[in-house]
């Protein structure tokens, strides 16, 4: 993995951000939420309003304008790839597997409430552990897999109660 992100700015903009053109700021930090940043010969003052850090979601003012920007790192993007994304959560009624690899634990079962960020699953793929988190706030209807399951890319791993 790169450590490449998106950064969608106000719901409406998207730029790429690779750790190359991070490491062309000049970043130096004013106080705990405020940075005096010099790019491309050019000096401005941004500081972090807020911060959800789970959800990477920030807002910041550069100036005199204020933007909202989520970050969204090669996972995240992928999910997206796969048709889930923020708003459309909660027509989501079944999870499938992002990619190839190993179930190492079920941690949820049948007629289990769950919420938003839960983890339901942890899936051991290209020598990471990735959790596998809900969608959604909801039930488990249904647990596709088990724990030391071998798994392929798109297969049904777990169905949500309507």
């Amino acid at each position: 993995m790169s450590n490449s992100y998106v950064a969608s700015v106000n719901d409406s903009s998207e730029y790429e951000v690779s750790p190359k053109a991070i490491s062309q700021l000049d970043v130096i930090s004013v106080n705990e939420d405020t940075y005096h940043v010099i790019q491309d010969k050019r000096s401005t003052t941004v500081t972090i309003t807020s911060a959800d850090l789970t959800h990477k979601i920030y807002n910041i003012r550069v100036g005199n304008n204020s933007y909202r920007v989520v970050l969204l790192d090669e996972v995240d993007q992928l999910i997206r790839k796969m048709g889930f994304s923020i708003g459309q959560s909660k027509l989501v009624n079944s999870l499938e597997a992002p990619m190839p690899g190993l179930i190492l634990d079920v941690q949820v079962g049948a007629g289990e409430a769950v919420k938003e960020g839960d983890t339901l699953l942890i899936l051991s793929a290209m020598k990471m552990e990735n959790s596998i988190l809900s969608p959604r706030d909801g039930v488990i209807r249904t647990v596709h897999v088990a724990k030391n399951d071998a798994i392929d890319k798109g297969q049904l791993l777990i169905e949500f109660e309507a």
